[in-house]
């Protein structure tokens, strides 16, 4: 009966946790000496407006693949324009000698790159966050993502 109690306690604490989809992460490697950074200054990374970051590393941004939820709720929410509006952008971009940030598979593929690569930044749900990185920015973004975090 005592067992069933707690369990049923811990079950309901457990509901009342949001998930903090209407939220996405930005993230970098734990060897990252910056613990914040402006909604202005990762504008300015992802846009390769900004290549080294104050200790002379070279920033590595990640994407999601431009169909990808996430991509999208990223993109409005930090640039105000979809993924693929982006799209004369980097190619006028690309005739100076600039490539788009690196595109990754899944937020399991950014966390490991993230972790793995000095100087690299990219983003995901709180849900698929881990001890793996740290958090830099908390994104509010207008989507619900909740159906993404079972994934």
């Amino acid at each position: 009966m005592m067992f069933t109690r707690t369990a049923l306690f811990c079950l309901t604490a457990l509901a009342l946790i949001p998930a903090h989809a209407d939220e996405i992460w930005l993230v970098t490697g734990l060897d990252t000496p910056f613990k914040t950074l402006s909604h202005k200054t990762l504008e300015n990374i992802f846009l390769r407006k900004t290549l080294l970051n104050e200790d002379g590393s070279s920033w590595i941004p990640l994407n999601l693949n431009p169909e990808h939820p996430v991509r999208q709720a990223f993109s409005e929410a930090l640039f105000h324009r979809r993924a693929e509006a982006l799209e004369p952008y980097w190619n006028e971009q690309y005739f100076h000698g600039l490539t788009p940030p690196y595109v990754v598979a899944s937020e399991e593929a950014m966390l490991r790159f993230v972790s793995g690569t000095r100087g690299a930044i990219g983003y995901v749900l709180p849900c698929h966050s881990d001890a793996r990185v740290q958090v830099v920015f908390k994104l509010p973004v207008r989507d619900d993502l909740k159906g993404q975090c079972g994934k």
